[in-house]
């Protein structure tokens, strides 16, 4: 490694070393082998004893020419590869992907029942992400015992994703202007609003344990804090932008929304101190915000089921980690289930016309009018946004990838400036990245 890789830098403000003894500079790597390193990153650290003066990222060698690939095949071929790329998140980089299609085919229904499924699944895409990103925080720090009980419930998201499309992770299961809504049964609706019951119970087990932790406030609060202006200069989106005050969720954007989310009770969180403790309440609040979004879409779809009536009064979120929650719940009222389908027999293939249509139309793909599209939806790392340009055929001229762990991961240097390196991890471990994702 060459030793003079930093000598062209120097700090804008010198370190009070209170006449002590002259601290000898010395270059030391991080990763990619340590465990928090999220698989490939590799950091080249300057020290200046224990603290960080000046960080080289290298993010490692997981290009698979991701947007090249998707330029090459039709657009329904396009999208299992944005499963590829966050692969906690997959559902909500589908979503992006179909708004930017549907966006060009000039396809908007907002009170199909699809759009409506898809909410309910991208806001499981969420608690399945902050689940991984709060556990895998939480042991990188140094508490072990909340990445049990996130794995379990994450378990349970993933058998939902496997069946509505048989895959755990990369599900493949939106399609543009369109889903596949065979598999959304009431015994489906009827486990997710299970889950979402007792997952408050889960999450409030996570909460009291990190509380009673006494190191998990040390290492976090204060720790890499952020500023408004900062964010808007690195491009910082989702919970790095809201945990410094910038009120800003696509969601909640009235140019920006999608989906039904407008027509919705949704509520967005901000921090005021823009360190990695709000990052973290902020994820913690999401989640609980999720459930009460799966809840309100679920009445909307006007499915319930026996034993279990969810009455029509708002709850706050301030109150989920009480018993409050249950106040909401009425069990004494017998339920009428409202079928979503006719029949739960599948109708394909009852022809040979039929199959001929089906293998037509997938392996030809469809044929988009020309135009240029920017699409972009409230991931659960931040904005990811699809661009797409459309040439009149049936592939994509030209498919851009905007992912919001590019933008954090570049945002490192400057955060970890003047810390210890010990708060190295707990900063990249706030940041919630995944690398496959960065590099595509």
């Amino acid at each position: 490694m060459n030793k003079d890789l930093f000598n062209y830098w120097k700090p804008d403000v010198a370190l009070n070393l209170n006449n002590a003894k002259e601290l000898k500079k010395f270059n030391i790597n991080f990763g990619p082998q340590h465990p928090a390193s999220h698989g490939v990153l590799r950091m080249i650290l300057q020290m200046r004893g224990e603290v960080v003066e000046k960080i080289d990222t290298h993010i490692g060698l997981l290009h698979r020419g991701s947007e090249k690939l998707i330029e090459d095949k039709n657009y329904l071929l396009g999208l299992p590869y944005f499963d590829r790329m966050d692969y906690v998140s997959v559902l909500s980089q589908e979503h992006a992907y179909c708004l930017a299609i549907e966006s060009l085919l000039k396809a908007n229904n907002y009170q199909a029942e699809y759009v409506q499924v898809r909410v309910i699944f991208d806001e499981l895409t969420r608690v399945l992400n902050h689940l991984l990103a709060v556990s895998t925080h939480s042991l990188d720090v140094g508490c072990m015992a909340p990445m049990f009980w996130a794995f379990e419930e994450r378990e349970k998201i993933m058998e939902f994703y496997e069946r509505v499309s048989g895959a755990r992770m990369h599900a493949a299961f939106y399609r543009p202007n369109d889903i596949s809504i065979n598999y959304i049964t009431n015994e489906l609706i009827r486990d997710i609003l299970l889950f979402s019951r007792m997952f408050l119970k889960r999450l409030a087990m996570i909460e009291n344990k990190l509380q009673m932790t006494s190191i998990w406030k040390y290492r976090l609060v204060n720790v890499g804090i952020l500023s408004k202006q900062f964010c808007n200069s690195w491009g910082l989106t989702g919970v790095l932008a809201r945990s410094a005050g910038i009120s800003r969720d696509i969601r909640l954007s009235y140019s920006e929304t999608y989906a039904n989310y407008y027509f919705l009770n949704v509520r967005s969180f901000i921090g005021s101190n823009g360190d990695c403790y709000d990052r973290y309440l902020i994820r913690m609040r999401e989640m609980v915000e999720s459930i009460h979004i799966i809840l309100q879409v679920v009445q909307k779809l006007n499915i319930t089921y026996n034993k279990v009536n969810f009455k029509k009064t708002s709850w706050k979120a301030s109150n989920i980690f009480t018993n409050n929650f249950y106040n909401y719940l009425d069990y004494s009222k017998p339920a009428t289930v409202k079928p979503m389908r006719k029949s739960n027999q599948l109708s394909w293939y009852v022809s040979m016309e039929e199959v001929i249509n089906h293998f037509k139309y997938y392996s030809e793909g469809i044929t988009v009018p020309k135009g240029l599209t920017y699409r972009s939806v409230e991931a659960p790392k931040g904005e990811f946004a699809v661009t797409l340009v459309s040439d009149g055929t049936n592939k994509p001229y030209r498919c851009k990838v905007r992912s919001p762990a590019y933008y954090h991961l570049q945002a490192i240097a400057p955060m970890m400036q003047g810390h210890f390196f010990a708060d190295l991890v707990t900063i990249v471990g706030s940041q919630d990245l995944v690398l496959g994702e960065i590099d595509r």
